[in-house]
């Protein structure tokens, strides 16, 4: 064993050594000597030789001094005792009046108390005349036989007082008895709370109370009201207790003159736009009004003055501009509301801090920092924000504040739609187009200005208006022809082909086309609209119903052909024929070359039918006409029935 560890065992011996004959100095002291005990007790208190004596406890069956409190600590500012009954009141007290006013106990606490009227007010009168400032009793029971009492106030050392949990079993008594005590003391600090108190008494000469709080109680809207002798209060805390109406709360203050801060949170305020004006104590600068059943109401009742504003959790939905001005106000609390907008600063020109968490906002107006230029902090978080194009200038105001949405991005999630839901706003993003309307019109009209333009060009190219017009003439045709002769409606072939020329060919149709196919072999009926267009009809319908009697249909090409109207007209309705029976019935005789110049944009069908299908040249040398006649004859071969009237063989 080394130097150090027997030096070491023999100083742990000698403390216990110390302790056990300490001890039993203590319990001859108890047993014997209750008196000399408790001045022990007292100066090695005062000459700082017991720092600490936890949980000290001895009772009637262990000493004779029936000495049954707990000391739960013990220091030369701080004293803590528990178990307080009205059998040991007196040696309490007995105690306590050892530290008279210039001891160095400040701090009493007193735990656990069960006594009755007097006892109480005995410790109390004890204690105002000593050294204590700070004197807290909690739990006190059976609390009876309350009576009026001559209180001594004078010349105390006492700052402030706290009771907390009192109970009362008296069933009647009288409550001024109880109340004037307290009411009355000259303190600058008074905490009762969670007592069930249900009222408390003005006091009846100017007080010195700066600090009262009546936390958890059951006073009502008549406390305090026409009270003018509480002219040094400060800060006033009403929390949680049955005050009803917002302006008898602030005619209670009206004659605090210098009350700066008023806690009626968890109350049941509630304020009808019809109710008096408010008279609030012009001193008032911190409010908190929170958990109560304001509504928008609330903002035609508030101190002019107030820099702090607490409305968190109540059932303001709106904040109507000029309702308030608080040209002081700099912090302003409306979460868990039913707000559905940022509110502006019209009536806030002060205004530094906004809550307005868990609101019903879901698109916020995104102009809210230019209206609210002072703004240091918005906690917006925690709405149900719709992500749509109107967020994305809320999305942009987040860059542009330079990090004053608090919260920000954790708290900021898109609620609707159900597709977003969950997606931070900072990850949300929409396209410039998508979201400007002026761009996105504009967009829309010069898209829809470049589509007319377009169709218009096409129309023109193509001759769209002159094909309509064709079209419609032909179903006006055929309706006119349904309507007029039904029974005719069968087409019967009656010539094997209808030429179209223009008048300027004619000469070579009247004298080389028609001589050679009517009065060669076979029997070959032309229609010539001189001598088959029946007189009355239209020229459209005769054009019509030659084309559709006819087996063929004969187009003399020529520069002259692609210049006449009319041949267009036939082109066209002997063009439509063809597609809408599917049959091959065009015959395209090139009498002159036509360079593709001169061609209009409209005989598109012309120039697609020369380049797809074959067409007859009419040659310059004799030699090979009769060939040229002979597939003429070849390609509009067919037996058509007789009828009455024939010309077959006939000549022009």
């Amino acid at each position: 064993m080394t130097k150090n560890m027997r030096s070491h065992r023999n100083f742990f011996l000698y403390k216990c050594l110390f302790a056990l004959t300490f001890w039993n100095h203590i319990s001859l002291s108890v047993e014997n000597e209750p008196h000399l005990f408790l001045t022990i007790f007292q100066k090695m208190v005062l000459t700082k030789k017991i720092k600490s004596l936890p949980l000290l406890y001895t009772n009637s069956h262990q000493s004779k001094a029936n000495f049954d409190w707990v000391v739960i600590q013990n220091t030369t500012e701080s004293l803590s005792l528990s178990e307080i009954t009205n059998d040991n009141v007196k040696k309490l007290v007995a105690l306590l009046s050892n530290f008279k006013q210039g001891s160095r106990l400040q701090n009493l606490t007193l735990t656990n108390v069960s006594v009755d009227w007097n006892a109480l007010i005995e410790i109390f009168q004890t204690v105002w005349n000593s050294s204590i400032e700070y004197f807290d009793i909690n739990s006190v029971t059976q609390l009876s036989h309350i009576e009026s009492y001559d209180f001594d106030y004078s010349g105390t050392s006492i700052k402030a007082l706290t009771l907390k949990k009192v109970l009362i079993t008296d069933l009647y008594f009288s409550q001024d008895d109880l109340y004037k005590i307290f009411a009355d003391m000259n303190i600058e600090a008074l905490t009762i709370a969670e007592s069930d108190m249900i009222h408390m008494l003005c006091p009846s000469s100017d007080s010195p109370f700066r600090y009262l709080n009546f936390l958890k109680n059951d006073l009502t809207d008549l406390l305090f009201q026409k009270c003018d002798k509480l002219i040094q209060l400060e800060t006033l805390i009403l929390q949680k207790n049955k005050f009803e109406s917002l302006s008898k709360v602030s005619f209670m203050t009206s004659r605090m003159k210098l009350l700066k801060y008023l806690d009626m949170s968890h109350n049941l305020l509630s304020h009808d736009a019809a109710d008096v004006q408010c008279r609030w104590a012009e001193s008032l600068t911190e409010l908190d009004l929170s958990s109560n059943q304001l509504t928008d109401s609330v903002f035609e009742c508030l101190p002019v003055n107030i820099e702090k504003l607490d409305l968190q959790n109540n059932q303001i939905t709106s904040v109507a501009k000029g309702m308030a001005e608080l040209k002081s106000l700099k912090e302003l609390n409306l979460a868990s509301n039913r707000l559905a907008d940022l509110p502006g600063c019209s009536g806030f020109t002060s205004l530094e801090f906004l809550n307005i968490e868990m609101n019903s906002i879901l698109t916020p107006s995104a102009d809210f920092f230019q209206s609210c230029p002072r703004v240091r902090e918005l906690q917006a978080g925690h709405n149900p924000f719709k992500c749509s194009c109107e967020l994305q200038d809320f999305i942009h105001l987040e860059r542009q504040s330079g990090g004053k949405l608090f919260g920000w991005p954790v708290a900021y999630m898109c609620e609707y739609p159900e597709d977003l839901r969950g997606t931070q706003l900072k990850d949300f993003h929409l396209t410039e187009l998508a979201c400007n309307t002026t761009l996105l019109l504009v967009t829309a009209l010069l898209l829809t200005l470049v589509l007319v333009a377009v169709v218009a060009f096409l129309c023109i190219y193509l001759d769209v208006p002159w094909y309509a017009r064709m079209m419609w003439q032909w179903t006006q045709t055929k309706r006119r022809a349904w309507h007029n002769h039904p029974e005719e409606q069968e087409t019967v072939l009656q010539f094997h082909a209808f030429i179209s020329y223009s008048e300027r060919d004619s000469l070579w149709v009247k004298n080389e086309l028609i001589p050679n196919l009517e009065k060669g072999e076979g029997c070959v009926q032309l229609c010539q609209h001189e001598r088959n267009f029946i007189p009355g009809k239209s020229i459209m319908e005769n054009i019509i119903n030659c084309i559709e009697k006819s087996y063929k249909s004969i187009f003399v090409l020529s520069p002259n052909f692609v210049q006449s109207e009319w041949c267009h007209y036939e082109l066209y309705f002997a063009h439509h024929k063809f597609f809408s029976e599917n049959s091959n019935s065009l015959i395209l005789i090139l009498l002159e070359p036509i360079p593709p110049y001169i061609i209009p944009a409209r005989y598109h069908k012309l120039k697609a039918l020369m380049a797809k299908r074959t067409y007859l040249e009419w040659p310059k040398e004799r030699s090979k006409r009769a060939l040229f006649w002979a597939n003429l004859r070849a390609a509009i071969s067919i037996n058509l029935p007789m009828a009455d009237g024939n010309w077959c063989g006939e000549t022009d």
